[in-house]
């Protein structure tokens, strides 16, 4: 599973590479790609408190989601562990081919 990051700009949700590096340079997880160029060419950086606090918040929503997953139980084929009571459920064709026979 990866980290998922919402864009302090634009609020855009954005996936960047698991590495954190683009081919031009480093991942923010505050802003996307977009936003991230525009503030590089603005001469803007990011502020390191608000990039922490990103993936924390993004290493604790995987972190989550991984938790979830787990909980949820696949309940396997329960079948009933007595035959029915009822008459007409052993009227079916296993019945008949007793009495022809």
């Amino acid at each position: 599973m990866r980290l998922v990051f919402e864009c302090v700009e634009c609020g855009g949700h954005y996936l960047p590479p698991e590495e954190m590096v683009y081919p031009d340079g480093p991942a923010s997880p505050v802003w996307c790609t977009g936003c991230h160029s525009a503030k590089r060419d603005a001469g803007v950086r990011e502020d390191p408190l608000l990039a922490r606090v990103a993936l924390a918040a993004a290493r604790a929503a995987l972190a989550r989601r991984a938790a979830e997953a787990a909980d949820q139980v696949v309940r396997g084929d329960v079948r009933p562990s007595r035959p029915p009571l009822s008459r007409r459920a052993r009227s079916g064709p296993g019945g008949l081919r007793s009495k022809l026979g």
